[in-house]
């Protein structure tokens, strides 16, 4: 019996110690999962700081990091292209990296260049004349020429153009590939209108063209879409949706990207989606008369006068979606607007304002120099400014 006893105390005693010990392992699993558990939520809160702190830190200032001296021409055009800067005028046409160097030159003989852009290609025309370049960041793609006159172009990331030609009674679209396919979209007066405005999708794709004509003494506007895959192949004339609107002049149409496209008429802002028919998907009338309307494959502002001395702008946002981001009130008198990811900028050849769609005043301030082209560097509030006499990279502080 004693020996008995003495097994089952020693039993039990080792039981006892393998609880201690397993209550210790857990006990110890719990405070290393408590450590790392603060740790993280330490983290976090401090990249939420760190976040909302340069989501609400203004700058007041910008330094010079880097600077390339120019020559620039009298009667030239510079804009942005990509990331890079495009000059053009009558005579040619050239691409300069952030360094100054030359990525290429085209030389021509026009009497009014009209540009279109998409991304970093663009495509030159001369109003009334016959010749097209095609250029991408870094080099030549393709050179067209058409047998009617040119009123209007339009471009994709892909090289291909489509071109507004004028005949007697009917107006042409002519559709350029660089390996030399071609289509062709046919309008008149009596059926299609007259074509007021047009754009490639991105892929080249997708055509969105804008008609403006007379039914019965009433102004209309046409906004037809053109498929040249393999949707379209089945269909007339390569044309697979549209819409029609009365008592309505709609000067502006555009792709953001393959699968969404706006129109901006005289009465509000339609937004339309898909990659292969694309359908109406939202609609702003205005009462107000519109001043201006500016885009990016994110982002569309419509801008309207403001009667009001301290702010005379008001610019309305809205996300590649359709939906309406917000409106915002400025008083700069600019010459140019692009957007950032969460912000807008706007500035003239003295001065600039970065605004954020949350309501902060990033940066507004003056400019060193007279600026002629700012182009964002990446999303680091770093900038590329082409002055009159440099090429100067510049980072707000």
């Amino acid at each position: 019996m004693a020996e008995i006893r003495n097994f089952r105390q020693e039993r039990e005693k080792r039981e006892k110690g393998q609880a201690d010990y397993q209550h210790k392992i857990r006990h110890y699993r719990l405070s290393h999962v408590y450590r790392i558990l603060l740790v993280v939520a330490a983290l976090i809160a401090l990249i939420a700081l760190v976040l909302l702190q340069y989501k609400n830190h203004i700058y007041t200032s910008y330094e010079t990091i880097d600077t390339v001296e120019l020559t620039v021409i009298n009667g030239t055009v510079s804009m942005p292209l990509g990331s890079h800067i495009l000059t053009y005028s009558n005579d040619g046409a050239h691409c300069m990296d952030s360094k100054g160097n030359a990525l290429w030159n085209q030389t021509y003989e026009m009497q009014n260049p009209i540009i279109a852009t998409c991304g970093n290609v663009v495509a030159i025309g001369d109003y009334n004349g016959r010749e097209i370049y095609v250029l991408s960041e870094d080099k030549k793609l393709a050179e067209f020429s058409t047998t009617m006159p040119i009123r209007s172009i339009t471009v994709a990331q892909t090289g291909r153009v489509a071109v507004t030609v004028a005949d007697t009674k009917i107006t042409w679209i002519d559709i350029f590939d660089p390996d030399g396919t071609i289509y062709e979209v046919r309008t008149t007066m009596n059926q299609s209108g007259y074509p007021a405005a047009l754009s490639l999708s991105p892929n080249g794709e997708l055509l969105a063209l804008s008609c403006i004509y007379v039914d019965s003494g009433v102004v209309k506007s046409r906004v037809a879409f053109y498929n040249f895959g393999n949707v379209g192949n089945n269909e007339s004339d390569y044309y697979v949706n549209g819409y029609t609107y009365p008592d309505t002049i709609i000067p502006t149409i555009r792709f953001m990207t393959n699968g969404t496209a706006y129109a901006l008429g005289d009465d509000g802002l339609r937004f339309f989606s898909g990659t292969q028919i694309p359908e109406l998907s939202s609609t702003y009338l205005y009462e107000e008369e519109v001043q201006g309307v500016y885009s990016n494959e994110n982002h569309v502002g419509v801008l309207f006068h403001n009667n009001s001395t301290d702010a005379q702008h008001k610019l309305q946002v809205y996300s590649g979606a359709g939906e309406k981001i917000g409106e915002y009130f400025f008083n700069l008198d600019f010459d140019h607007l692009f957007f950032g990811q969460e912000s807008f900028t706007v500035y003239n050849e003295q001065e600039c304002l970065i605004h954020t769609f949350g309501g902060v005043d990033k940066y507004q301030g003056e400019f060193d120099k007279s600026v002629r082209v700012m182009i964002p560097q990446g999303n680091s509030y770093r900038y590329l400014i082409m002055t009159n006499s440099s090429l100067d990279t510049v980072q707000l502080k």
